[in-house]
């Protein structure tokens, strides 16, 4: 590798088919220059969507049912690094293709195992979805207004923060650990322990006192008048996030407000909420969104994604770019060597190929 290579270049993985999680995952380790080959079924034809998630990678049909394809999985795993299990717990065994023969092809191998619920326990073997799994942690009972039912957010806390953002954590670990000690390792990445951990700040405040189980009464939860959203004029909506006292300030002299209630005094929230909801509506958000451009008052417009692509902090940033049509987004975090976007897969590549090259040329991690 040269100064300039990415840093995960030489890196070898492969990644089974999955949904959401996995997918995601593999998506940044090729971000990161890793040699992503993604295992598809036979005849399978991805969607769109499916193809902007598995930018930067080589995709090859295998049939893992079948003897030839069990085979072709165990070669590529003796030449890689690591390989992405996205199944539940026992299908990969049942293909013999699991961590046990795998490992002892390969030593060296870093097996990622990513689920909802995880290797064991009493829900390990059951169907679910990002919902379900943020659910029993206690994370979806606190999302939502006072008196209110639970809010569902969209799929991205539970499937990508608390699932393909561990597995890559556990990944990384994992190479680094085999740096020091020569072995490979299973990383068993579940929703619900991702969640969880996600969750530690909450679990602080609620060992504090200073969080209730109630939902929409706590300062982060729109339980607090300064950090919450407001309609405006014209219908749309500006966030707030006005904590801290000078932030606070801020805001009420961003609204020409010059008198309000103690920020901090809970028993007239009521009062306060509504002063800042009546100064909201009295213009637009694109009005509230100039007014308050390059101050603290931590105020933002709540956008659409269209609209997103077009503020001029993301567009400075390049922080979504054009991929034949369709908007992606670019690789994150940023170093300061150069990185190159990955391209949209490659559809064509058969896993001989991929054989032949991953065996004549041993990897720099190997």
């Amino acid at each position: 590798m040269t100064p300039s290579s990415p840093p995960l270049a030489g890196v070898r993985v492969i990644e089974l088919a999955g949904v959401g999680p996995s997918r995601h995952c593999g998506l940044l380790l090729a971000q990161l220059g890793a040699d992503v080959v993604l295992v598809q079924r036979p005849g399978e034809a991805p969607r769109r969507a499916d193809s902007v998630m598995a930018c930067g990678r080589r995709v090859i049909a295998v049939d893992l049912k079948a003897a030839d394809g069990r085979n072709t999985i165990l070669q590529l795993a003796q030449a890689a690094d690591i390989l992405i299990d996205p199944y539940r717990p026992g299908v990969t065994e049942r293909l013999g293709i699991g961590p046990e023969p795998c490992l002892e092809r390969n030593p060296r191998l870093i097996y990622g195992r990513m689920t909802g619920w995880g290797q064991d326990g009493p829900l390990a073997s059951t169907a679910g979805h990002d919902i379900c799994y943020i659910a029993i942690t206690g994370v979806l009972h606190a999302m939502g207004r006072a008196g209110g039912p639970p809010q569902v957010p969209m799929n991205l806390l539970g499937d990508f923060a608390g699932g393909a953002m561990y597995l890559l954590i556990g990944l990384l670990a994992g190479l680094r650990h085999r740096d020091h000690v020569g072995q490979g390792m299973v990383i068993d990445a579940a929703i619900v322990d991702g969640t969880m951990s996600l969750a530690s700040f909450i679990f602080g405040l609620r060992g504090e006192g200073q969080w209730s189980d109630e939902r929409g009464v706590n300062i982060l939860d729109t339980g607090a008048p300064y950090y919450d959203v407001y309609q405006t004029a014209d219908a749309k909506w500006v966030a707030v996030g006005a904590i801290e006292p000078q932030f606070f300030a801020a805001l009420l002299h961003g609204l020409a407000i010059t008198e309000a209630p103690p920020q901090d005094d809970r028993t007239r929230w009521p009062e306060l909420r509504a002063l800042l909801a009546a100064a909201f509506s009295r213009h637009t958000r694109d009005h509230w969104a100039s007014v308050f451009a390059g101050t603290d008052a931590c105020v933002a417009p709540v956008l659409t994604f269209a609209e997103a692509a077009r503020h001029p902090h993301i567009t400075a940033r390049s922080t979504l770019r054009d991929d034949d049509g369709v908007l992606v987004p670019a690789a994150a975090p940023r170093f300061s060597t150069a990185i190159p976007s990955p391209p949209l897969p490659s559809l064509h590549t058969s896993a001989s190929a991929i054989l032949a090259e991953w065996t004549r040329h041993r990897g720099p991690y190997r």
